[in-house]
């Protein structure tokens, strides 16, 4: 099982190099910007799709759709600078909304991050093996198996550790961008020279509504799909502490280039679209149509294609990195399982990593792989987090009053107005085909997190061990040891019952006479001074026969007498073979283990490993 485990995730770090596993600059661009650089490849797209079914006109819009978007972009990125600075331990929106705004705001930040993130990879999955499907269209009956082992290579990838995936993911995120780019100047320098470009075929999808239809809810609910090309922007800020010194200073200069880079593939991609008349179709991708148009199906287009598919998939990896980092800090607060805080073999938080991966496998098998089924539920988180988080960025700056307060006050102020009403556009127009799921899913989410903190805060006060505390000293302990046969293992258990106390009873549950006679029979032999009670179970049950006997024992059990069941159990020598037996110690552990009467306990008793035939070294007359 370890030789598994070292194979696929390598051998466990020392705590001293988690200094040597932080990012560059151009490693953290790749890792944390993929999610960004990877919404331009299906954020035009989901603008058409609104646009097209009324006609040409509506498509028009669509330029001008992107330039309000990219606008809330550039705010965002200078607000998330000014957070980056203002709190350089990570977290982001959970961290600024619960320190500045209270308890409530930082979990449904919180909340809305985490369920962001599983949708990220989901999403970002879907749309990765649709542009594979697009090139080779073969492939299209098993995109759910495609998008699963997707998953499973990212989550294998990230548990060997953030530096090593950042190695690995750093190459396709620039191979995307240089090629995107690479196609958006073709497309520019041939419609700049009047060189001839062939058109779009028409589209069935392609409507011709009167432009009087054209109304302010149609370029909302446009302008609501195109957002999503802002998911993903504030995983910088989240993940600061991934960052080489001086990591404030570096997270901000890779933020201010993801934005510059944003702008460019986002409003090229369409422009290109607009001007070529690209239509989106259910079998090949804007993106596709624009390489195929423009260079035709050669080397570029399948690189384009290949390094489109990487960095859609590859987008899951922010989530990857920045998952785990904010569900450790709201574990760390008590409100998630403490586990998901501690990290793992590679220095990383595997048990957040594990958790993301079955959340968002369970999410593609539910939606069939299906990206616009997934859109509508993946830009409410987003923005909500994003606005919890400059407005708990306005409050932070107005109660330090430190330098620049008020120009700080001015820029988080703005983000938190645009986010707040690109925010309120998005949960309107997508509220019907789907995003109701995530704005109720979001409560039901904060109100597990609260209970899951009360109940810490409870155990902790009946753990709390204070000076009036009085421990109570059984006087007598009672020893019950099950036995199915006498064997080793058993005489074992008998052994170490009759060291620590003289009153010892073995108890047998008969399911076979002729069994019971032989085991009686040996037990007077070996042990004929230790009481074995044998108990009928004429419906051949081992556990109920067992509770009941039990039961009675505890019935005639004295004040501070203790009931200690010793359960003899033996250990195979390779793991696997521990299979091959029966599960009779760990189902009656099982059962007993939540009743506060009993004191439960395994003696364990290890075969030792078969001897070796010795090879013979003699050597045979010729």
């Amino acid at each position: 099982m370890f030789r598994l485990k070292n194979l696929l995730i390598g051998k466990p770090l020392h705590n001293s190099l988690l200094v040597h596993e932080k990012l560059t600059k151009i490693k953290a661009l790749a890792v944390y910007s993929s999610d960004a650089l990877s919404s331009v490849a299906y954020a035009t797209e989901e603008i058409l799709w609104v646009l097209a079914p009324l006609g040409a006109f509506a498509l028009s819009f669509s330029l001008s759709i992107a330039g309000a978007i990219l606008l809330l972009l550039v705010t965002l990125i200078l607000s998330y600078r000014k957070t980056i600075f203002a709190y350089p331990s990570g977290g982001g929106a959970y961290i600024v909304a619960k320190d500045n705004l209270g308890q409530i705001p930082g979990l449904v930040a919180g909340s809305s991050l985490v369920i962001d993130y599983i949708l990220t990879v989901a999403v970002s999955i879907a749309s990765g093996v649709a542009a594979i499907t697009s090139a080779i269209p073969s492939l299209l009956p098993h995109t759910i198996a495609l998008c699963l082992l997707s998953v499973l290579v990212l989550m294998i990838v990230n548990l060997r550790g953030i530096k090593e995936a950042a190695s690995i993911f750093t190459l396709p995120t620039y191979i995307f961008i240089f090629s995107l780019l690479t196609l958006i100047v073709i497309g520019i320098y041939k419609r700049t020279l009047g060189l001839p470009i062939p058109l779009a075929p028409l589209n069935p999808i392609l409507g011709s509504a009167p432009q009087s239809y054209i109304t302010l809810w149609i370029l909302a609910k446009a302008f609501s799909s195109g957002c999503t090309a802002l998911t993903g922007v504030e995983a910088i800020s989240n993940g600061v502490p991934n960052f080489k010194e001086p990591r404030s200073r570096n997270a901000a200069r890779t933020l201010v280039v993801m934005g510059i880079i944003i702008v460019f593939l986002f409003g090229g991609a369409t422009f290109l679209a607009q001007t070529l008349h690209v239509t989106p179709n259910t079998s090949e991708t804007v993106i596709s149509q624009i390489a195929r148009i423009l260079t035709g199906r050669g080397w570029f287009y399948y690189l384009l294609q290949a390094s489109t598919a990487a960095i859609l998939i590859l987008a899951a990896n922010t989530s990857y990195n920045d998952f785990p980092l904010v569900f450790s800090l709201i574990a760390k607060d008590g409100y998630v399982p403490r586990q998901f805080s501690a990290r793992g073999d590679k220095l990383v938080f595997s048990n957040g990593i594990v958790a993301l991966s079955t959340l968002s496998a369970v999410l593609l098998v539910i939606f069939h792989g299906d990206t616009h089924a997934l859109i509508p539920l993946y830009a409410i988180g987003v923005f909500l987090s994003f606005t919890l988080s400059q407005v708990g960025m306005v409050v932070h700056w107005y109660k330090s009053k430190e330098d620049g307060w008020r120009s700080n006050i001015m820029v988080n102020g703005l983000g938190a107005a645009l986010s707040g009403v690109a925010l309120a556009v998005i949960a309107t127009t997508k509220f019907v085909h789907g995003a109701w799921l995530v704005i109720f899913l979001i409560p039901l989410f904060v109100l597990t997190l609260l209970k899951i903190h009360k109940h810490y805060k409870d155990i902790a006060k009946k753990l709390r061990v204070d000076n009036n505390h009085a421990f109570e000293h059984p006087e007598h302990i009672k020893v019950i040891v099950p036995i199915a046969t006498f064997t080793k293992v058993v005489a074992n258990t008998i052994e170490y019952a009759t060291s620590i106390s003289d009153d010892v009873t073995a108890v047998h549950i008969v399911l076979d006479d002729e069994k019971a006679e032989k085991l009686k029979a040996r037990w007077e032999i070996y042990y004929s001074g230790i009481t074995l009670v044998m108990v009928c179970s004429p419906y051949r049950s081992l556990i109920a026969p067992l509770l009941d006997f039990l039961d009675e024992v505890e019935k005639s059990t004295k004040p501070h007498e203790l009931i200690m069941i010793l359960i003899p159990e033996f250990i195979t020598h390779k793991w696997w073979q521990y299979f091959l037996h029966n599960q009779s110690g760990l189902i009656l552990k099982s059962v007993l283990f939540f009743n506060k009467s009993y004191v439960i306990a395994s003696v364990p008793y290890h075969l030792s490993e078969p001897p070796k035939k010795e090879k013979d070294n003699c050597n045979v007359a010729k």
